[in-house]
């Protein structure tokens, strides 16, 4: 395995989690507030020396904060050559997508550009029908908009690893996602503003918007207004027919029967476009969340939204994954310490980014995941967050 260590700082320590932190550990806890304890390698070392194996073909996991940085690999970045993970390979951040595409609406709402209480349709007349007046901007971000899901025949089929490998090359405009979402709902699922419930169809629209009303396209506004002033050098939008990776990266794997055999799934559409169809490094990607948490890309009134979540009167329909007004999702540690973030994954990735409201520990992972059936990954996220926070872990 690689590690480096940077010397820490000298400021109060708080924790961080890794990506599924909210379903692994879960809310609700009458737990009392507490805080991190010291940042121990050893122990994340030892971690991520033991994630590697049939359901992880490799690993890269990135702490940081007023106790020092900390990043390690494990595993293979491709089973064909044995090369190993990187700390700088690039892969599929999946729904960390979203956070992109809140903070560009965000930004257009401090600029006055685009009212977060208006009618979608209002910027997007002909997207959707008149049934769906009551669908606002912010509930997009939110997911409370009733906004149906996306056509399954489209996007994930029977839901099996070997319909994603033989599709993993579809590919659909953003428009098509969704009128496919739409067709044969004339009216949203639920009251706009009334239920919170997960729905990757919204991140199209708000990119469509995006679009509409800058009159650029979605990839040269997250290049002009994110990617390029925080200098993310190897963060970007791919092209719609790019399905490859820049080097170096971390190949992702699926496993297509119980035998052990895996398909290579590297090279897949990056149709997910808004919603899910980014490129990143886990340097990048920490170097975003803090500049995002720290105030630097969204105005006060913005910024506020980030950590607000939405009133009593919604009704949330998995209280393990809550959103806040901004699309980030919040989570509470045993010990009381709060931390706010985004998970995302794509076939043969599964990804997550979190922190603390002041940034004093945040934490990026990436697993190059396999998805065997009746392998969930929720304990290896559940022991990165234990190591990456508690100091506890598994050797």
């Amino acid at each position: 395995m690689e590690t480096t260590n940077v010397t820490p700082r000298r400021r109060g320590l708080l924790g961080a989690v890794a990506a599924g932190l909210v379903a692994a550990i879960g809310l609700g806890g009458a737990a009392p507030a507490g805080a991190a304890e010291r940042l121990d390698r050893d122990v994340l070392r030892r971690t991520v020396d033991g994630l590697p194996g049939e359901d992880v073909t490799g690993a890269l996991v990135r702490v940081t904060g007023d106790d020092g940085t900390w990043w390690g690999t494990s595993g293979v970045a491709d089973r064909r050559t044995g090369e190993r993970v990187r700390s700088d390979v690039s892969f599929r951040i999946g729904s960390i997508t979203k956070l992109f595409t809140g903070t560009l609406l965000l930004q257009l709402a401090g600029e006055g550009r685009v009212d977060l209480g208006a009618p979608v349709r209002r910027y997007l007349p002909g997207l959707l029908p008149e049934g769906y007046d009551g669908v606002t901007v912010g509930m997009l971000l939110d997911h409370t908009s009733g906004l149906p899901p996306a056509d399954r025949e489209m996007t994930v089929g029977d839901g099996s690893n070997a319909w994603r490998v033989a599709h993993r090359f579809d590919s659909w405009s953003p428009e098509q996602i969704v009128r496919g979402a739409l067709r044969g709902h004339d009216r949203p699922v639920s009251v706009p503003g009334g239920r919170q419930q997960y729905n990757g169809v919204n991140s199209f629209v708000a990119g469509l918007l995006v679009e509409r009303v800058t009159g650029r396209s979605y990839a040269h506004e997250v290049r002009s207004r994110i990617t390029r002033p925080l200098g993310l050098g190897r963060t970007y939008v791919p092209a719609p027919r790019d399905t490859s990776l820049p080097e170096p990266h971390a190949h992702g794997y699926l496993a297509l029967d119980r035998e052990g055999g895996l398909a290579d799934v590297t090279e897949q559409s990056p149709y997910p476009w808004a919603e899910g169809g980014m490129v990143s490094t886990a340097a990048d990607l920490d170097r975003f969340l803090n500049a995002l948490f720290a105030g630097r890309l969204l105005r006060p009134a913005q910024q506020r939204l980030l950590f607000t979540l939405p009133g009593p009167e919604v009704v949330v329909t998995d209280p393990e994954k809550r959103f806040s007004r901004a699309g980030l999702m919040p989570a509470v540690l045993p010990n009381g310490v709060e931390v706010w973030g985004k998970t995302g994954s794509e076939p043969g990735y599964v990804n997550g980014l979190f922190a603390t409201k002041d940034r004093s520990r945040r934490l990026v992972y990436s697993l190059n995941y396999t998805n065997r059936p009746g392998k969930p990954e929720k304990p290896y996220i559940l022991g990165i967050a234990k190591a990456a926070f508690t100091g506890a872990g598994k050797p």
